[in-house]
C-alpha cells in the first residue's frame, strides 16, 4: 500500500525512492520475461557502450563487485551474448566483448526498457519528461562525482 498524500510525500527522496522500486521491479519483470536480470541488461549496455572491457575495469565503471560481475558475465557467455578472451600482453587481464548476438539481444532488451519508460512516464507530457530527464540527469551526475573529482564521463 502505498501513501498517497501526506508528510512522506513532501520528502523528494522518498518520491524518488518509491518510484525507483517500482521502475526497478518493472524493468526486473520484463527482463525475467527473456531469462535475463537487471545486471545483465547493464552489462550489455555497458559494453555496447564503451566498447569491449577488461573485467575489472568494467566492474569499477558498473560499481559492482568483481565476483557478482564474474557471475554476470558467465551467465552471458553461456548465452552467447559476450566472449571473454585474455589480453596478449598481460594474460591475468580478461577482456569481455560483446557479440552480434549480444547486440541483438541489447536491441530486444532496450524496446523492453523503452516500454517501461513510456509507461511509467505515461502521465507526463513529451516537454515534462525532457525536463524530468535532465533534472535526473543532474542529480545522478552530482552524485556520481568522485570526492573531489569530475563528472561522469
Amino acid at each position: 500500500m502505498s501513501p498517497t498524500s501526506g508528510t512522506l510525500l513532501t520528502l523528494s527522496t522518498y518520491v524518488l525512492s518509491r518510484t525507483g522500486k517500482d521502475a526497478r521491479a518493472r524493468l526486473a519483470e520484463r527482463l525475467a520475461r527473456r531469462g535475463l536480470r537487471l545486471w545483465h541488461a547493464t552489462v550489455l549496455s555497458a559494453l555496447d557502450t564503451y566498447g569491449a572491457q577488461v573485467k575489472g575495469e568494467l566492474a569499477a565503471r558498473l560499481d559492482i563487485h568483481t565476483t557478482d560481475l564474474a557471475r554476470v558475465v558467465g551467465d552471458l557467455a553461456k548465452a552467447g551474448y559476450v566472449t571473454c578472451a585474455q589480453r596478449p600482453e598481460d594474460r591475468r587481464l580478461i577482456e569481455v566483448a560483446l557479440t552480434p548476438e549480444g547486440r541483438s539481444a541489447l536491441t530486444g532488451i532496450s524496446a523492453e526498457l523503452t516500454a517501461v519508460d513510456d509507461d511509467l512516464l505515461a502521465p507526463l507530457s513529451a516537454a515534462e519528461r525532457l525536463v524530468l530527464e535532465s533534472l535526473l540527469r543532474r542529480l545522478f551526475a552530482h552524485i556520481c562525482r568522485p570526492p573531489g573529482g569530475v563528472g561522469l564521463d
